[in-house]
């Protein structure tokens, strides 16, 4: 059975007010790197990268990384799509 780690970046920026481009200064990460992490649309990252952005949001990796397995991604889909679309 696949499973997927969701990337909580978005969520923790939310938090705190903080943009990318300020993350990007504070870190030393380039923004296109932080762009494909916070879109998920990388096949890895680095643990030193994962450091740098845990010290400056003062979180833990498992604030900003979160495995979920296949059968609950799925459930999680059709909940959504239960949901009635407000107007």
């Amino acid at each position: 059975m696949e499973s997927m780690i969701q990337v909580h970046l978005s969520k923790l920026l939310g938090e705190r007010r903080m943009k990318i481009a300020e993350l990007s200064r504070q870190t030393g990460v380039s923004q296109h790197a932080l762009l494909k992490l916070y879109h998920e649309k990388l096949d890895g990252v680095r643990f030193d990268t994962l450091e740098k952005i845990c010290k400056v949001l003062s979180c833990q990796v498992s604030d900003l990384l979160e495995y979920v397995p296949q059968d609950q991604q799925q459930q999680h889909l059709q909940q959504e799509q239960a949901k009635p679309l407000s107007p």
